[in-house]
């Protein structure tokens, strides 16, 4: 789909935790983006066409064994380009500038002094804040051909741009994809309006019917599973795979005792009822809680899921004629998370069970429509594909289910308690009108147990943690402002309605450093 548009950004991933929110700053502005190996070459980028191009930033430093690269000839295509943190470093060092380690690291929040306004600070403040994160420098400009255009106490060239008129090279040393960047929106724009000369024509539709073609293309005349689980993500992609291919989707939903309450109930309704969509369901409840029996390790319980998954899955698929390809919700958090960024270089977050770990014979070829899609961009599509609302705008829930909420060792038991808490609380963040304003809310078991006092006797039961955050992009998340009465009824319903616990405890932690699961 990378030469359908008629504006594209290509965006060169040098493995930042953050790259891919760059390409959602380009695609928010109506321009479309994508990420693309730090290696490609100049050639490569010449044949798409590009409006221009951003560097991303990354973990490594330019003088490091190893830290990736990129084709020289890229700054030379005659096309803006942008470089971001690591980025802007690699840039200036091809340019000739001098990159060294920095007398102080920059982290966090910095006061930035525009020296040079207009293009890229076109309408920013002269004083503004970036968000900052880097050991490196740029140390001398004036061997790169550049100049300074913006400052901050300890980075002097904390922006810049070329003095020569035929190339056009912008640098920051911030990140203005973040939202710590308030500005940092205004001059994604400059960059693509006032400097890329961009129209701004890519819509989510474009990308909907994009998806389908290539969907029906790639397919023929074969069969495609969906493993369908309820969630956005999968109920988008049965949708678009439903208008790609028609009657030729079997949608599988796999029931592995790990849910929410009713949470089987609602799919087959949704999906065989009202769409009339091949739904089979395949119940392996005591096969998952088996593999579980005993494991504690977070990582461990997404490896077991995640194999009886595709087992099961490869079960129910012999039923399933001319299948040859499963498709599957993948987002992009769940790829860079994974450490499958286009530069090798992300850090191994978490083990997802759609995206890492798959066996050799699965049996299918993978489609993965929503790969480069972050959780706000597959709700629009969601709308764009017609799904109702109380869809489209429904929490996340993690593939691993309710056993990465269940700290410690899974059980049947647990489980349910789990279930009860999760419903209550639930009830009462949609009875104060706060489920739309808040974007995933959820309660954890905690493997501890605290000592109570109910009626005049002791108690020595559970402890349940709350979590409710607030994200665009479930990136960087922060914790979620709930008023205190709204907490105390959640508080005062679990400790008298569900049997074993005796105390709530709320999480007030943000992403990063902590993530929004527990495990």
């Amino acid at each position: 789909m990378t030469d359908t548009h008629d504006e594209i950004v290509p965006v060169l991933d040098f493995g930042g935790q953050t790259a891919q929110l760059i390409c959602r700053r380009v695609r928010d502005a109506g321009v479309f983006s994508l990420l693309v190996r730090p290696d490609i070459s100049a050639e490569e980028l010449r044949a798409m066409n590009p409006k221009g191009v951003i560097l991303s930033g990354g973990p490594s430093s330019v003088y490091d064994d190893g830290a990736p690269t990129m084709d020289p000839k890229v700054l030379d295509l005659g096309v803006p380009v942008l470089g971001i943190c690591y980025g802007m470093q690699l840039a200036c060092k091809i340019l000739g500038a001098e990159v060294s380690r920095a007398d102080h690291r920059e982290y966090g929040r910095a006061q930035m002094d525009i020296v040079n306004a207009g293009s890229i600070f076109d309408a920013v403040p002269d004083h503004t804040q970036v968000w900052m994160s880097h050991g490196d420098q740029i140390r001398d400009l004036k061997a790169g051909g550049m100049e300074s255009i913006g400052k901050t106490r300890t980075c002097p060239f904390a922006a810049v741009r070329s003095t020569n008129p035929a190339r056009k090279f912008w640098g920051v040393q911030f990140h203005p994809e973040v939202t710590h960047t308030p500005h940092g929106v205004d001059m994604f724009r400059n960059f693509l309006y006032e400097i890329c000369k961009c129209a701004g024509l890519w819509k989510m539709s474009d990308y909907a019917e994009e998806q389908a073609r290539v969907i029906r293309e790639r397919v023929g005349d074969d069969r495609v599973i969906c493993g369908l689980s309820g969630g956005v993500d999968s109920s988008v992609v049965a949708a678009l795979l439903h208008r790609a291919i028609g009657d030729r989707l079997t949608c599988v939903f796999v029931d592995n005792g790990l849910l929410r309450n009713k949470e089987r109930d609602l799919v087959e309704h949704t999906f065989r009822d009202h769409f009339k969509i091949d739904l089979r369901v395949a119940d392996a409840r005591a096969d998952f809680l088996s593999d579980l029996a005993g494991i504690t390790d977070p990582q461990e319980k997404r490896r077991r899921i995640g194999h009886r998954f595709i087992e099961v899955f490869k079960q129910a698929a012999r039923d399933v004629q001319d299948a040859k390809y499963l498709a599957q919700g993948t987002l992009y958090p769940d790829v860079i998370e994974s450490g499958h960024g286009h530069a090798g270089h992300s850090a191994n977050i978490k083990l997802h069970h759609n995206v890492g770990g798959l066996p050799k014979d699965l049996g299918f070829e993978l489609i993965e429509p929503l790969r480069e899609l972050f959780k706000d961009e597959v709700r629009r599509l969601g709308g764009v594909l017609g799904l109702p609302d109380n869809l489209v705008w429904r929490h996340p829930f993690p593939g691993p289910g309710l056993a990465v909420r269940v700290l410690g060792e899974v059980t049947e038991e647990k489980l349910a308690l789990l279930r009860a808490c999760d419903e209550i609380l639930l009830e009462e963040i949609v009875s104060a009108g706060l489920y739309r304003k808040t974007s995933q809310v959820f309660a954890v078991l905690l493997p501890v147990q605290s000592v109570g006092v109910m009626g005049d006797g002791r108690t020595y039961e559970s402890v349940v943690a709350v979590r409710a955050v607030e994200t665009q992009d479930f990136m960087t998340a922060d914790w979620a402002r709930i008023p205190f009465e709204v907490l105390g009824r959640i508080s005062s319903r679990i400790i008298n309605e569900v049997r074993g616990v005796n105390r709530v405890v709320y999480d007030i932690s943000s992403k990063p450093p902590a993530t929004i699961e527990w495990e």
